[in-house]
């Protein structure tokens, strides 16, 4: 099976790592991949965003099935594209994929439903946003309607702190496009947890459980970002608590589509808060999350080539997901500043002797090649991951690795899984 790959970071670089396990592949292209998937395929000079040389590509080399990665060209249509070209692809297509690409959408969606999130009003214009958050005395937290790389979430305690971050995203734009509607909600009191599923015409398939870390800082401080470690599985979600999920969340939100007219195809993600009243959600997203992807392809012992072409020809019901029993870590490395301005070009080191180590991979994100060394080319840089017996043991490879690696200005968070540990 000759497969394309779509994206360039540490998600991507997971995906092509599980991909290229499968007895099934011929041939793996990465388009545009990163220096982590040139190990194992080969690199396309292809733009997530052309759309039209994606599809000129796939069909010039008798591509069997496109994997899309990021949310982007899912929200583009892509999938769309591909379909109308007689290409199979693994992803949502537009319509289903705007779950994440508009959360005003999603919210109407989930309020029709009845499904479990937190109490919000959607605004359009600067002036009623500002109206109703001056007239709030609780904490809220404010959204970028429109896709914003992870970053587009800025939860104020203080209402005096929403109103400045109202004015960041609707009158300076700091998020783009994204800004022009905005999300405004309570915020909700409990811990983070990501669960994901497979889901195809008929069926819903979860997987293991992850928890991301999304503050930049230690203890949970500082901005939100795209994420800066996590790990799999989590003691925070037990089997009920699935069942609860998947019963009151799930279903009712791709059925919900489903009236509209939208079959959903590829992962469904779903971030929960787990609050007193029972879990909540705080997003949905139309792919494998990043940095959980990581941790659970570790762990995921199934082919995963199986798993798409089961998605893709509405076949769920007829596998059956293998997992290592070990938990796994990852720990994001970053570009010292990130998630605001940060440098890049720095030389890393250390790659190899980290690599090295058992039951250890370094996933590229944001790096590229420059002559025979491997430089930094974003702000979350790579994506150190680990197994071990505990998450405990796990935790400790995990930055064991990271302190084989160096480069001028590197920044990681010292507690990932932490709170698992606890």
């Amino acid at each position: 099976m000759k497969v394309l790959l779509v994206g360039s970071g540490g998600r991507e670089h997971a995906l092509a790592w599980k991909i290229a396990q499968s007895p099934r592949l011929e041939a793996l292209y990465c388009a545009p991949g990163n220096p982590g998937t040139a190990l194992l395929g080969e690199n396309v000079e292809l733009k997530v965003d052309d759309l039209a040389g994606i599809v000129q590509f796939a069909r010039s080399h008798a591509i069997d099935l496109v994997v899309v990665g990021p949310e982007n060209p899912l929200c583009a249509g892509l999938v769309d594209e591909l379909t109308a070209a007689g290409i199979r692809a693994f992803g949502p297509d537009r319509a289903a994929a705007r779950l994440e690409g508009d959360k005003a959408f999603a919210k109407e969606l989930m309020r029709h439903r009845s499904v479990p999130t937190a109490d919000a009003r959607i605004f359009d214009k600067y002036r009623d946003a500002r109206a109703y958050i001056a007239s709030r005395d609780h904490p809220v937290v404010l959204k970028a309607a429109g896709l914003a790389a992870g970053k587009g979430v800025i939860v104020c305690d203080d209402p005096a702190d929403a109103l400045i971050a109202l004015e960041r995203i609707m009158v300076n734009r700091e998020f783009g496009a994204a800004g022009d509607t905005i999300v405004v909600e309570e915020k909700l009191i409990g811990p983070e947890v990501s669960l994901l599923a497979f889901v195809d015409h008929d069926n819903i398939y979860i997987m293991e459980t992850a928890q991301d870390h999304k503050p930049v800082g230690e203890g949970d401080t500082g901005p939100n970002t795209g994420g800066m470690g996590a790990y799999s599985p989590t003691t925070l979600l037990d089997d009920k608590l699935i069942q609860q999920v998947q019963s009151e969340i799930l279903v009712p939100i791709i059925d919900a589509m489903r009236t509209q007219g939208i079959t959903y195809r590829g992962v469904l993600y779903t971030g929960l808060m787990l609050t007193a009243a029972g879990p909540k959600v705080l997003e949905f997203n139309c792919r494998f999350g990043d940095p959980e992807t990581q941790p659970l392809l570790m762990r995921l012992r199934t082919d995963l080539l199986e798993i798409f072409e089961a998605v893709t020809e509405d076949k769920l019901d007829r596998i059956t997901l293998q997992w290592d029993p070990r938990p796994a870590v990852c720990v994001v490395m970053a570009a010292g500043g990130y998630p605001g301005a940060h440098e890049s070009g720095k030389v890393i080191s250390g790659l190899e002797e980290a690599a090295a180590m058992p039951d250890v991979m370094v996933f590229h994100a944001g790096t590229r090649k420059v002559g025979n060394n491997v430089v930094t080319a974003g702000g979350r840089v790579l994506g150190v991951t680990a197994l071990g017996d505990t998450v405990a043991a796990a935790q400790k490879r995990a930055y064991e690795a990271c302190e084989k690696i160096t480069w001028d200005g590197v920044y990681y968070r010292r507690d990932i899984a932490a709170k698992a540990i606890r």
